[in-house]
């Protein structure tokens, strides 16, 4: 038992050793804030999580005011503790995607009249119209998830047989129908799309309109962003929001681009890639759209991520430039539907209802948070939160999907939380 324990201890000086002494390691911090105390309770809560296998790094960024407070990368990309995490490594966003990819876009299009929010839904997505249990679904209700809709679907099943990928709809390489790149050996049939849409504008729908998370018109909202726009969906979100904003590593497929950042893995595909993931989406049904997709296949940085939060903490403006209206994004980040116990703002999540009341182990996320803060977390063991009434933005990035999904620590050590619930207790005295 000494043996462990001074193990435990070697480990953590090593961790702490390592973030110190790499200059694109290190902790960046506000010159006026004591950081000290602060920084001791992040070290420990990251610390426990790398040794208890939740990650094997991770970086968490704080803005405060519209000004990075804290920022420090903890651990390695892998368990082999080789390449360090630095604090410009790109992530795999993950489930991140919906709010920082086609949200945005679909605010901007309400503020344009080009989409309304309680009209149907079927009004721009044509299938929808001739599907009895469709066509009357509002936008709201499903950016809510209070539509009823599938939960997800397993697009995988469909170019797989005998745990081998159909020659039908998958090539080792690219052809003038198999344009969609999913992996460096994978391109996927140009068709297979409308394949995904007619599969879902087939899939069945509740008729019990209570809080069911669906991410299924996440995989069409690009399509249909693209018809409204009239521009590459890819395209309008860089045009519009991620130069406006400098956000430069935010896209996807960066695996495809040059970078000199490091790009963190995620999972050791045993069945689809039969690879070690890195540089291209950990989603299977974004992989199948090429990685460009509404439901996940965003990459990039912490701080680039914490430009578009705080562009939603000030309700839509950055830096004097006002993307989108004030009243588009107070609609979107307010809870919809609370008389039905759902938590949800409009593609936003929003803390538990009660949350100021629960213990930090019940909570969701902390319990200091105010009520009109907003976010949303990720597969691969992302979380973004943004707090107008604090002015708080809370950015953690790690890869708990290696080196494979079933690691759930992270979310039985309730690490993210914790850590946010350290920053609100320190400004908030």
């Amino acid at each position: 038992m000494k043996g462990v324990v001074l193990a435990m201890c070697y480990m953590l000086l090593f961790i702490n050793s390592n973030a110190q002494s790499n200059p694109s390691n290190a902790l960046e911090v506000h010159q006026n804030l004591d950081i000290d105390p602060i920084t001791h309770q992040i070290d420990s809560i990251m610390s426990h999580g790398i040794q208890n296998h939740a990650f094997p790094g991770a970086q968490l960024l704080v803005a405060k005011d519209n000004e990075i407070i804290f920022h420090k990368a903890y651990g390695f990309h892998t368990y082999d503790s080789i390449q360090s995490v630095r604090l410009n490594d790109i992530y795999d966003l993950a489930s991140v995607t919906k709010i920082a990819g086609p949200l945005p876009v679909i605010m901007k299009l309400v503020d344009e009249k080009k989409f309304e929010l309680d009209v149907p839904f079927s009004t721009y997505w044509k299938p929808w119209r001739k599907r009895k249990d469709k066509k009357e679904l509002t936008l709201r209700q499903i950016l809510s998830h209070q539509a009823g809709l599938t939960p997800y679907i397993v697009f995988l099943s469909k170019v797989m047989k005998n745990g081998k990928l159909k020659r039908k709809f998958i090539k080792t390489s690219s052809s003038k129908k198999f344009q969609r790149q999913g992996y460096p050996n994978i391109f996927v049939k140009n068709s297979f799309q409308r394949k995904m849409h007619r599969i879902i504008n087939r899939s069945k729908v509740s008729d019990d309109k209570t809080y069911k998370y669906s991410g299924l018109t996440f995989l069409i909202f690009p399509e249909l962003i693209s018809q409204l726009t009239q521009t590459d969906y890819a395209t309008y979100l860089q045009n519009q929001f991620y130069k406006p904003l400098g956000a430069q590593t935010l896209g996807f497929n960066p695996s495809t681009k040059k970078f000199t950042n490091a790009i963190v893995p995620t999972e050791n595909d045993t069945l689809f890639r039969k690879d070690l993931v890195k540089g291209w989406v950990h989603d299977e049904n974004a992989s199948l759209l090429g990685g460009v997709s509404g439901n996940a296949g965003l990459f990039g940085t912490a701080e680039d991520l914490a430009k578009i939060m705080q562009l939603y903490q000030n309700y839509g403006s950055y830096k004097g430039r006002q993307l989108l209206s004030e009243q588009t994004v107070k609609e979107f980040t307010r809870i919809q539907f609370p008389e039905n116990e759902n938590r949800r703002g409009l593609g936003f999540d929003k803390p538990l209802i009660g949350n100021d009341t629960l213990s930090l182990k019940d909570a969701y996320p902390s319990p200091l948070a105010s009520s009109s803060s907003f976010g949303h977390s990720g597969f691969t063991g992302t979380f973004v939160w943004a707090d107008p009434e604090n002015q708080l933005v809370f950015i953690f990035l790690s890869n708990r999907v290696y080196p494979t999904r079933t690691h759930r620590k992270l979310y039985e050590l309730n690490i993210r939380t914790a850590l946010q619930d350290v920053f609100y207790k320190a400004f908030l005295k």
